[in-house]
C-alpha cells in the first residue's frame, strides 16, 4: 500500500515522502497515529501544493534575506567606550550591545544571536561583523567603536 508520510519516522521515511509499507503497518499504526495517509489522487494534489507553496515562501524569505543584506551593509554603527592606552577597552563590546546599538541608531531589528561575532571586540576602531541572514545570505555589518 503506497502512503504519504505527514511526520518523520525515524529508520522509515521523511514528512513528505511516498513510500510502499505493508498494509497492516499502513492500518494498524500510522493511520492510527495520525503519521501517514493514503496516496490517493486527492491526497498527491494536495501534497503537491504544500512542496510549491513551501517553494515559494522559501524564496520570499531568501529575498527579503538579500534585501537586508543590502541595508545592513549600507550602514555603520557606532558605539562608545571607555579605554585606556593604545586602544584597549576597558571590557568589551558584545553582540547584544551591537544589535540594541543597530536599533536605536537605524531602527534595524537583528537577533543577537545571528551574529557571528568570534570573540568580543576589545579595541577601539572598526570592526566587521558577520551576520548570518539565511542559510546562504551573510551580510558584514561595520561596528565603529570610539573613546567615550
Amino acid at each position: 500500500m503506497k502512503v504519504i508520510f505527514l511526520k518523520d519516522i525515524k529508520g522509515t521515511a521523511k514528512k513528505g515522502e511516498i513510500k510502499e509499507v505493508s498494509v497492516g503497518y499502513a492500518q494498524n499504526f500510522l493511520f492510527k497515529n495520525n503519521m501517514a495517509v493514503e496516496a490517493t489522487p486527492a491526497n498527491l494534489s494536495k501534497l503537491e501544493g504544500q512542496k510549491k507553496r513551501a517553494e515559494k515562501d522559501a524564496a520570499e524569505e531568501l529575498a527579503e534575506a538579500k534585501r537586508l543584506k543590502e541595508k545592513l551593509e549600507a550602514v555603520t554603527v557606532g558605539l562608545k567606550a571607555k579605554s585606556g592606552e593604545g586602544g584597549r577597552l576597558f571590557g568589551s563590546i558584545t553582540s547584544k550591545q551591537i544589535a540594541s546599538a543597530l536599533e536605536k541608531q537605524h531602527g534595524m531589528k537583528i537577533d543577537k544571536r545571528k551574529m557571528e561575532l568570534p570573540d568580543a571586540i576589545r579595541a577601539l576602531g572598526y570592526t566587521n561583523v558577520p551576520v548570518k541572514l539565511h542559510p546562504d545570505v551573510i551580510a558584514t555589518l561595520k561596528v565603529h567603536v570610539t573613546e567615550e
